[in-house]
C-alpha cells in the first residue's frame, strides 16, 4: 500500500487529523486573525472618537455664540438701568453745574463745574457761609446769567439737553451764591469799616471776596430773613445781582429754603481750579453760636 492510501481512509476521504493544520499554520492563522480584529478595533475606536470631538467642538462654538446673543440680548436692559440710575442719582443725590457768570468769582470762575450734593439739606440745616446752588423763579432773577441758546432743532436741543445734565453747559434756570444770612437773621451794611454785619457780628469777607472788592457797593438794612428764606451775596460783590439787590420783589431779596437745590461742595473742572468749597473761617463764630 502506498503512502498515499494510507492516508486516505476507507471511503478515500482524508482524515481529519492529518488534515487539522500543524501549530505554525494555526499560529500563522490565529495571528492574521487577531491582527485583522485589532486592526478593526483600531478604526472603530478613531472613527468614534473623532464625532466626539467634533461634538465637544460644536458645543463649544455654540456656548460661545449663546453668550455673545445673550450679552445684545442684554445690553438694552443694562443701558435702561443706567439710564435710570443716572436719573435718580442726578435728581436727588448729586448734580455737576456749569459756572455761566463771574459773579462768584474768584471763588468760581467762568466755565467752572461744581458737584452739588443735594442729599445734604434733608438731613440737616444750611450753615452760613456754604456756597448754594438755587432756583430764583419767582423770588428774583439775575440779568447777568447766562441763558441757553434757542434752537429749533431738536437734535441741537438734545445735544444741549445732554450737556446741560453734564454740568457742561448753563441752565439759564438755576444760581449760586454764598449764604450770608439764615431765617430769622438781621443782616445789615455797613458798618464804619464797610463790613457787612450778620446779628450784629461784623464779618471778615478779605479770605474770598474779589480782589479789590468792597463788601458792598450799596447800603442795605437791617433786615430780618423771613422764616424759611435764607439772604444770598456773591463774592463778586461789584457785578453780583444779588439778595441786595432784589428787595423789591417777593420775599424781599431773600430767597425761599424750597429754591435751594442743595450744596457746591467741590470744583471738578478744570483741574486747575479743582477744590473743596469750605465755609471760610470768619463764619465760624456765627455758626457755633447756633
Amino acid at each position: 500500500m502506498s503512502k498515499d492510501e494510507k492516508d486516505l481512509g476507507s471511503d478515500g476521504v482524508q482524515d481529519e487529523d492529518s488534515a487539522r493544520p500543524g501549530p505554525e499554520e494555526q499560529s500563522s492563522a490565529t495571528g492574521s486573525q487577531t491582527h485583522e480584529r485589532l486592526g478593526a478595533s483600531g478604526v472603530s475606536d478613531a472613527a468614534g472618537q473623532e464625532p466626539e470631538e467634533r461634538a465637544d467642538a460644536d458645543m463649544s462654538k455654540s456656548q460661545s455664540s449663546d453668550k455673545k446673543g445673550s450679552f445684545w440680548k442684554e445690553l438694552p436692559i443694562l443701558i435702561v438701568i443706567a439710564l435710570v440710575l443716572a436719573f435718580v442719582i442726578r435728581t436727588w443725590v448729586m448734580q455737576a453745574f456749569y459756572i455761566p457768570s463771574g459773579s462768584m468769582e474768584n471763588t468760581l470762575l467762568v466755565d467752572d463745574r461744581v458737584l452739588v450734593n443735594k442729599v445734604v439739606y434733608q438731613v440737616r440745616e444750611l450753615e452760613r457761609g456754604e456756597v448754594v446752588v438755587f432756583s430764583g423763579d419767582g423770588s428774583w432773577d439775575d440779568p447777568t446769567v447766562v441763558q441757553p441758546p434757542e434752537s429749533t432743532n431738536p437734535i441741537s436741543n438734545g445735544f444741549t439737553w445732554v450737556q446741560q445734565q453734564l454740568g457742561a453747559a448753563p441752565t439759564g434756570k438755576e444760581y449760586i451764591k454764598r449764604v450770608i444770612g439764615l431765617p430769622g437773621d438781621t443782616v445789615e451794611c455797613c458798618d464804619d469799616q464797610n463790613r457787612v454785619l450778620v446779628n450784629g457780628v461784623p464779618l471778615d469777607e478779605e479770605a474770598y471776596l474779589y480782589p479789590g472788592s468792597v463788601e458792598s457797593h450799596t447800603e442795605f438794612g437791617p433786615i430780618e430773613v423771613p422764616e424759611e428764606h435764607v439772604w444770598l451775596m456773591g463774592d463778586h460783590r461789584a457785578i453780583s445781582h444779588d439778595s441786595r439787590r432784589n428787595q423789591n420783589n417777593p420775599g424781599g431779596g431773600a430767597v425761599p429754603l424750597d429754591h435751594v437745590v442743595g450744596r457746591a461742595f467741590v470744583i471738578i473742572w478744570p483741574f486747575s481750579q479743582a477744590g473743596t468749597l469750605s465755609i471760610p473761617a470768619t463764619f465760624d463764630e456765627l455758626n457755633e453760636a447756633d
